[in-house]
């Protein structure tokens, strides 16, 4: 057989043999594509399962001598804020800290386990946790306090311009006007995201930055909008 195509076989060599063609994937690239997945598939359970752990409720049972549902006392949130309303400071803050550090937790987790695209999953898992918890019937608290927690643990760089842009929409005119200030603040996120992403700017302590930092933002901003923006269930 000389150079050429045979009909209906494909690319020949001489004397009749085959072309050899692309590469079969080996088994150790599927070993390492299947452990991958595996790790993802794991930071998002656990970043979940940290997410979903009910905080408030349990300060709650805690802080008061007769049970109190936050998702019924107050504004209805069973989140950082309205324990601080229901509960008092010491128990409101209480609850703030514990949500930062779930969604940090998320994080570190996820990163162990796959890296930092395992890092970005976990925190944005974790705010769909804490959005979202099955065991409580899909009835959390807003994620933004979670999401602070992410934000440390992936986006160290920004952190600082994170909490000016809270401080700045938390006073004056914007209290008044929550779910705007709350938009401008994970629109600012997500911006810094794709400019950190675009310039390769350090990061700190966090991962460096790739498209999955504007990416992770995105989502948890969109999970956090969406909780906003949702009329109050009775």
């Amino acid at each position: 057989m000389v150079d050429g195509y045979a009909a209906g076989r494909g690319p020949v060599l001489r004397r009749g043999r085959r072309s050899p063609g692309p590469p079969r994937p080996t088994r150790g690239g599927r070993r390492v594509s299947l452990g991958r997945a595996r790790g993802l598939a794991g930071a998002a359970l656990a970043g979940y399962v940290l997410g979903g752990l009910p905080s408030a409720d349990v300060a709650a049972r805690l802080g008061t001598s007769e049970p109190v549902d936050l998702r019924t006392a107050g504004s209805g949130n069973p989140g950082a804020v309205n324990a601080l309303a229901v509960l008092g400071p010491r128990w409101g803050y209480a609850v703030m800290a514990a949500d930062i550090a779930k969604g940090a937790a998320a994080c570190r987790l996820g990163r162990r386990l796959a890296g930092a695209p395992g890092e970005h999953l976990g925190g944005t898992a974790a705010v769909i946790g804490h959005c979202f918890p099955a065991w409580s019937g899909f009835r959390g608290g807003k994620g933004v306090a979670c999401s602070v927690g992410q934000c440390l643990a992936t986006f160290p760089a920004y952190f600082p311009i994170d909490l000016g842009v809270a401080a700045l929409t938390g006073a004056g005119p914007w209290r008044r006007r929550a779910r705007a200030a709350t938009l401008v603040a994970c629109l600012s996120w997500v911006g810094a995201g794709l400019l950190w992403w675009r310039r390769g700017w350090s990061n700190a302590w966090g991962p460096a930055p790739g498209p999955g930092l504007p990416l992770a933002a995105a989502a948890s901003s969109a999970v956090i909008a969406h909780r906003v923006l949702a009329p109050r269930r009775p």
